[in-house]
């Protein structure tokens, strides 16, 4: 009976720790053994406030491309040299008092020196009075700097993020507590369990919906695998961890379509572009070039189509060598959703489902040896291709300033670039590793933005050419070209193409070139091991329709893959990783998932047993045939193509 009354009190406590406020007694939840976080650790009293969830933004932007690896979004001021308006909300206060503020920040140019305050500097402001200490200029890592003091009265109270440079300060989450000891843990597993307690994150991910296919990724790849399915027939979810989809053709990273679509052994396939792609082209151009409405309401106006901006996959769950379901968090409130379907397709670019699903995957550059590729280097190693964070100037009414800015990287008249706008040879991080270093590689394409125009604007001995010009744009979300490739049934390899290796499933056409990027040789002699210009050499090919079995996980049995992490070698990637080429392979996985949900099978079913409904839908296509589409692939689609051979498709 003892022992009963025991477990009946251990059941209440846990029942009372779920209903707490985020301004009162903060709990410890206990979940994973790794997510544990002591309670020695946790403050005991105090309010949390999540930067991303700010009811006014301001001039501030939502960042979540390092979530994964820093813990959460968080607001960057991307004012391009220029302070931002603050972003700002507003907080309970349960009880008069001095109240102390921490808040988790970083200096961002901390990996290139740290003999001086970084340029990211912002201020907290409370009631509208700023806090004392300037933020954002410490620190080597993610952590949490203490603001300051102040007196507070008891209720509502505004909240504010104020920048002072626009260099990209940014502010991940704000602590407010009358114990200035206490403070939330650093390391990102504890972090979040804190999160958890506090109710910055659910408990639990609420139902997100069963589906007969689900989407990870609103890039172009994406956004047809979502499409097709549903046009055949699918219920379908589409995940894209940005407001805008179009993922590297969107106005946030500004790449125009390459590509050729409407060739090869089903010149059906691609047409569906049409119905959403650009009519003007060019990297690095204006905001509107990349009409992002267009795409907007080609997955708004599909029927049998969920659309989930703004939402991040974060966790994976499996049944065996299947996934389950897929939690997916949103970048700005933290709601967590579940969901659940037969079906999976990762295009998130990085392979991330794959990854979490336990997926196989490779990374880097293949030696020739493995799969006897003339373009593979002698031995394997770890460089990429890297990302671009593009740039442009605009010409002002009159002379405009910029500040000085040298953060570890010097330019001067031999080394300058003297330009007037970055497209995509303007590439970082080859030699770093595209997931876990991705926020220094990001932020050094900022930096060497930054740092060279201040040059150019203050210094260059023709400076006075750039006088009236100052920066219309700079991206501040990187344009990635290669990470992870999941491993499919068949793996692409160079000898496939320049030989027409014929295969029974073939598929979607590659038309570009083997186009490898690597580091600028002027750019290295000038920085090196630190560039940032990209080079590459034209391989030409022959038009090459790529087997079916690259779109699937050879190991995670209802996972197919669209876009830059199909199953390829370096090498071949060069030529597949085109986005009106990911366009397709978009349309051919949301095809097959079509047949994976009439026939009850599997991506790997579908080869195995029916390869001839995929084929008949291959030749009709998945384009709507009741308007007229225009013709918008004419920009930078030709690639570099081989002298025919002696081949029909």
């Amino acid at each position: 009976m003892k022992r009963f009354f025991l477990i009946v009190i251990a059941i209440q406590i846990l029942q009372s720790l779920c209903s707490f406020r985020m301004t009162g007694t903060v709990p410890v939840i206990l979940s994973e053994a790794k997510d544990l976080v002591e309670a020695k650790d946790l403050p005991s009293t105090g309010i949390f406030v999540e930067a991303e969830a700010f009811a006014d933004k301001g001039g501030w932007s939502v960042d979540q491309q390092f979530m994964d690896l820093m813990g959460s979004p968080y607001l960057i001021a991307h004012g391009m040299g220029k302070p931002v308006a603050d972003a700002s909300t507003t907080v309970d206060i349960p009880e008069p008092g001095v109240y102390h503020v921490w808040v988790r920040t970083y200096n961002w140019t901390s990996p290139w020196t740290t003999s001086k305050d970084g340029p990211g500097a912002f201020k907290v402001k409370l009631q509208g009075k700023p806090v004392k200490t300037i933020l954002g200029t410490k620190g080597d890592s993610w952590f949490w700097q203490y603001a300051g003091s102040a007196k507070l009265k008891a209720g509502s109270c505004q909240l504010a993020l104020s920048d002072m440079t626009g260099f990209d300060g940014r502010c991940d989450a704000v602590w407010i507590s009358k114990n200035q000891e206490q403070v939330p843990p650093v390391e990102v597993a504890k972090l979040e369990a804190f999160r958890r307690s506090v109710g910055a994150l659910p408990a639990q991910p609420s139902d997100g919906g069963e589906y007969d296919f689900v989407v990870i990724g609103g890039g172009v790849a994406g956004m047809c695998a979502a499409v097709s399915a549903a046009r055949f027939g699918c219920k379908v979810a589409l995940v894209n961890d940005r407001p805008i989809a179009g993922g590297n053709n969107s106005s946030e990273i500004r790449v125009h379509l390459g590509g050729l679509i409407e060739l090869g052994k089903y010149p059906a396939l691609g047409r569906m572009l049409r119905e959403f792609g650009h009519s003007k082209g060019g990297n690095a151009q204006p905001a509107s070039n990349y009409e992002d409405d267009k795409k907007e309401a080609f997955i708004k106006g599909q029927k049998g189509l969920t659309y989930l901006p703004c939402f991040r996959a974060v966790k994976v769950n499996k049944d065996g060598s299947k996934i389950s379901s897929v939690v997916i968090r949103n970048i700005e409130t933290g709601e967590e959703l579940c969901l659940k379907a037969p079906i999976f397709a990762d295009c998130t670019g990085d392979g991330t489902i794959g990854f979490l699903a336990g997926a196989d995957w490779m990374m880097g550059r293949e030696g020739r040896d493995e799969f006897g590729e003339a373009l593979a280097p002698e031995k394997g190693d770890k460089l990429t291709m890297g990302s671009s964070v593009q740039w442009y100037s605009v010409e002002d009414a009159k002379k405009s300033t910029f500040p000085e800015f040298q953060y570890g990287v010097v330019f001067n008249e031999d080394n300058c670039e003297k330009v007037k706008m970055g497209e995509w040879t303007w590439e970082t991080g080859m030699n770093l590793n595209q997931i876990y270093d991705f926020e220094r590689i990001r932020d050094y394409g900022l930096l060497v933005v930054y740092s060279n125009w201040s040059f150019l604007k203050n210094h260059f001995s023709g400076k006075a050419e750039y006088a009236n010009r100052s920066l219309g744009w700079v991206a501040y979300v990187a344009g990635k070209r290669e990470s992870r490739r999941l491993v499919g049934d068949y793996i692409l390899k160079q000898d496939d193409v320049d030989k027409q290796v014929f295969h029974e499933d073939a598929s979607f056409t590659i038309n570009w070139h083997f186009d490898l990027h690597f580091p600028d040789p002027e750019n290295t002699a000038n920085f090196p091991g630190t560039e940032f210009k990209a080079a590459t050499k034209s391989n030409p090919i022959y038009p090459y329709s790529v087997p079916y079995r690259c779109l699937y996980s050879r190991n995670v049995d209802n996972l197919f893959m669209a876009g830059r992490d199909i199953s390829t070698t370096h090498v071949t990637l060069g030529s597949t990783r085109l986005m009106r080429t990911g366009a397709m392979m978009g349309e051919v996985v949301g095809m097959a998932a079509s047949i994976c949900k009439d026939k009850d099978t599997t991506p790997r079913g579908v080869y195995q047993h029916y390869l001839p409904e995929l084929k008949a839908l291959m030749t009709k296509g998945a384009a709507r045939t009741d308007i007229d589409l225009p013709d918008n692939q004419h920009f930078n689609t030709g690639g570099h193509l081989a002298k025919p051979k002696d081949i029909t498709f």
